[in-house]
């Protein structure tokens, strides 16, 4: 919390001009020392360009909506790592994987007992809980009450595993559930006294996108145009040609795009099959009521080539909108719930999402890589009462930067060892006479499922120099104001050389700032 700063000069005189001075000092005071509460809502895989606070060419987002009209957006919001475990890691710690040590999803298991911001926050006389997805192999720490699915967790009828380390199930949606759980947290088992902080983690809108059935006729007739870059040949990008999430070869017929039928195999049937086999028979009755006459009609007109392709890229838009639709609305009862019960004037809501996503730029879906749609992730505050900031925030942030907010919303010091920055002062309407220039980060999980390659980079207002290693050794070099699609590689290029320079300078300096250990050899990537 800042210091209180009176600006107020003149002598005391007297004991009532003492007093006085007493008295107005323990009231503003105690304003500035004003426990806020804190509604963290962090879905998997939303990526800004489908939601209509920020894009408006695909669907209507109105709750999410909601926050950025009544709060801020940033428009420059960005992952330390992008994907699921690391992310949160990074999160939850306000460091990058090189100190939190949760580098990847494959191998590593997060160290419960390091410090994060929930812990600080309970020694800050705070209530803190979690539930949904948690995704870091190891049991939660430093939450008064938590609920998790175990893994990525299942749409439909899931697994939760609560604080008695027991596993049990639940019928409904999953999306429904990790919200009914949030609300009966806030207004049944928490001390209304404390102030509170709670993480609310959908597995949604994740892989491979399962609908509730409520939803499933939605966006039907919808028709979206293919990305301009949808059929890119990674012309000077290796690394971008060697991966294995392009929607035309990698994504599953079965697994992905449900058309499952007796007579067909795909590498990923099983696992669908056990997904939706987790259905009741109502659900299934649903399920294939809606998927028949598709699946019927896809064999039978057997699209191949350029018409295959847009198929695929139809329905793969078709049920990710569906699937936001569902959070879409839970985000809708958690305000509802906030303003009923008079919360919001004194609670900071956050929606983000672990990452961005690819929805066919590239060719692709998933995410991983460094570029755009992959690095930046949505990023929207509802402010309590008393923040005036509104509108668009166009500072450089990152995902290590929510534990120092959250501590210093709540009071509380924030640690020396966090290497995020507070974002409050921006919350407030405050220059900054040192605003961060660059971000970095760092890609580990090679090899693995979509085969994308070890990378890190530095990313400025304008430039991002990316350095893929291991078993390649490639740079690139992306002029995002003229190329914000990230399609022509630059390195190389005399006329670049200076602007390469300097990035590499300043890629040094951070990997030396967060005391990353693979500027000294790509071997010691994971220490």
């Amino acid at each position: 919390m800042n210091k209180l700063q009176s600006g107020l000069l003149f002598s005391l005189t007297g004991i009532t001009a003492a007093a006085s001075l007493s008295s107005c000092s323990s009231q503003k005071k105690a304003e500035e020392q004003k426990s806020y509460n804190i509604v963290y809502i962090m879905t998997d895989d939303h990526t800004a360009q489908m939601m209509s606070c920020y894009d408006k060419r695909y669907m209507e987002t109105p709750n999410l909506d909601r926050i950025a009209n009544d709060g801020v957006r940033f428009t420059n919001s960005f992952v330390a790592n992008s994907l699921s475990g690391p992310s949160r890691a990074c999160m939850i710690t306000g460091k990058h994987s090189c100190a939190n040590k949760f580098y990847d999803n494959t191998t590593c298991v997060f160290d419960n007992t390091q410090q994060t911001f929930p812990k600080l926050l309970q020694k800050g006389g705070y209530q803190t809980a979690l539930v949904g997805k948690w995704h870091l192999e190891s049991l939660p720490t430093g939450f008064d009450y938590w609920e998790i699915v175990p893994g990525q967790g299942d749409y439909y009828n899931p697994d939760f595993i609560t604080q008695d380390n027991d596993t049990i199930q639940k019928h409904g949606y999953l999306t429904n559930i990790i919200t009914d759980d949030a609300i009966d947290w806030m207004e049944n088992k928490r001390d209304k006294e404390k102030p509170f902080c709670i993480l609310i983690h959908h597995k949604a809108i994740h892989r491979n996108w399962l609908s509730d059935t409520c939803n499933l006729s939605l966006y039907e007739d919808k028709t979206f145009p293919l990305p301009d870059n949808f059929f890119d040949d990674y012309e000077g990008r290796p690394a971008a040609a060697a991966q294995e999430m392009g929607i035309v070869k990698d994504m599953d017929m079965i697994y992905d795009l449900k058309m499952l039928r007796p007579d067909k195999d795909s590498r990923l049937r099983s696992l669908y099959e056990s997904y939706i086999g987790r259905m009741d028979k109502e659900q299934r009755a649903a399920w294939d009521r809606f998927y028949g006459p598709i699946i019927e009609d896809f064999y039978k007109k057997n699209p191949q080539g350029k018409e295959l392709a847009d198929w695929k890229f139809q329905r793969y838009m078709r049920d990710y909108m569906k699937t936001v639709k569902s959070l879409d609305d839970n985000v809708g009862r958690v305000l509802d719930y906030l303003e009923e019960k008079d919360l919001l004037d004194n609670t900071l809501v956050v929606y983000t999402s672990d990452q961005g996503f690819y929805m066919g730029e590239h060719g692709w879906f998933d995410k991983r890589f460094m570029y755009e749609e992959s690095m930046r992730t949505p990023l929207i505050m509802r402010l309590p009462a008393g923040f005036d900031r509104k509108g668009d925030i166009d500072a450089l942030v990152q995902n290590i930067d929510y534990a120092p907010t959250f501590l210093e919303l709540a009071g509380q010091p924030v640690p020396d060892d966090i290497q995020g920055v507070s974002l409050l002062p921006l919350l407030k309407g405050e220059q900054t006479d040192t605003p961060r220039k660059s971000l970095y980060y760092h890609f580990y999980e090679y090899p693995a499922e979509h085969m994308v390659k070890r990378h890190y980079g530095v990313r400025t207002d304008r430039y991002k120099l990316i350095h893929f290693y291991n078993d390649i050794d490639v740079w690139e070099l992306y002029d995002l104001q003229s190329d914000p699609s990230e399609m022509h590689n630059l390195y190389g290029l005399k006329e670049y050389e200076p602007v390469v320079a300097e990035l590499k300078e300043e890629l040094k300096r951070l990997q030396e700032q967060y005391d990353d250990p693979v500027r000294f050899s790509p071997d010691r990537d994971k220490e």
